[in-house]
């Protein structure tokens, strides 16, 4: 990135949220091609600043960028940066993550309502009280979004795909305690 450039490094001390990635350029204006994990993917845009740091780079600090301008093109998403105006200024942002602090998402508003951020990590049981797992991820689907569940039984990692049916296969989210209690046999 350029010398005379004033992005800001920032301390981690506010918690990030990953919104995407920068995957490459567009063009030759300093514009990067983003690819975003926000439904609809082009609502990445409507967040300013951003924070990028290197792709899988836990410890590296984050730097604040300004998002100058952004649009979804074809099936992708396009964005301008401040103080990023040619190709080989855009091709240093390849690689890295992009995050907001946690303070600028949107409040949701209904009680059944998660991030899939909230997700990861709780702990699975069924109405029998019994242990399914953890929650690794969540994945979309035609139909439905779907938990991905991983346990760990005689030494092998088993993994199960709960559908994300609030009162069907969901029944209650706890996020506090950590739990998701869901209606779903465990054998499956």
């Amino acid at each position: 990135m350029a010398d005379d450039q004033k992005d800001k490094a920032r301390d981690d001390t506010s918690e990030k949220v990953i919104l995407g990635r920068i995957t490459g350029v567009y063009g030759v204006k300093g514009w990067i091609k983003v690819f975003s994990y926000t439904d609809p993917m082009e609502a990445i845009v409507d967040y300013s600043p951003w924070f990028i740091r290197a792709e899988n780079r836990s410890r590296s600090p984050w730097r604040q960028v300004k998002l100058k301008a952004g649009k979804r093109h074809a099936k992708t998403v396009v964005a301008k940066l401040e103080h990023c105006n040619n190709r080989d200024e855009a091709m240093a942002y390849v690689g890295t993550e992009i995050a907001i602090e946690q303070q600028q998402l949107e409040q949701l508003k209904e009680a059944n309502e998660f991030y899939w951020r909230d997700l990861i990590g709780l702990r699975v049981i069924n109405q029998q009280e019994i242990e399914l797992g953890v929650v690794k991820s969540l994945m979309e689907t035609g139909a439905n979004d779907v938990l991905v569940v991983v346990s760990e039984a005689d030494g092998e990692a088993i993994e199960r795909l709960i559908p994300w049916t609030m009162d069907i296969a969901i029944i209650t989210v706890d996020i506090e305690q950590g739990m998701i209690t869901v209606d779903w046999d465990a054998d499956f």
